[in-house]
């Protein structure tokens, strides 16, 4: 299991956050890497906690599958177009120091 934390990108997050997070050392990966462009969120999530990566979505359905009980390695949560870009990496750096891939289990942090 990874000591810090690790992130899958939902395909409505700019790519700029995937450059920002790597520029700074953090694992990233995207829907498009990932091969799960207009995948179900199901399979976003089956696929992140594979990976033990935390998704970042500003898609409130990924809300609902927590609710519900769905096990996940962790759901950032940013409602669209309520953080510029950067406030966003800020956000996601801060998680990383604060929190860790045990803590994330199954947690959504809202920024």
């Amino acid at each position: 299991m990874p000591t810090t934390i690790r992130f899958h990108l939902d395909e409505h997050v700019p790519t700029a956050i995937a450059v920002g997070l790597r520029r700074r050392g953090i694992d990233v990966t995207t829907t498009a890497e990932a091969g799960l462009s207009g995948a179900a969120d199901p399979q976003h999530v089956a696929f992140a906690r594979s990976q033990d990566r935390v998704i970042v979505t500003h898609d409130d359905d990924f809300l609902t599958l927590h609710a519900r009980g769905i096990p996940h390695a962790g759901i950032v949560y940013c409602h669209q177009g309520s953080r510029a870009v950067g406030h966003l990496l800020r956000s996601l750096l801060l998680v990383c120091e604060c929190l860790t891939p045990e803590d994330m289990h199954n947690h959504v942090e809202f920024v």
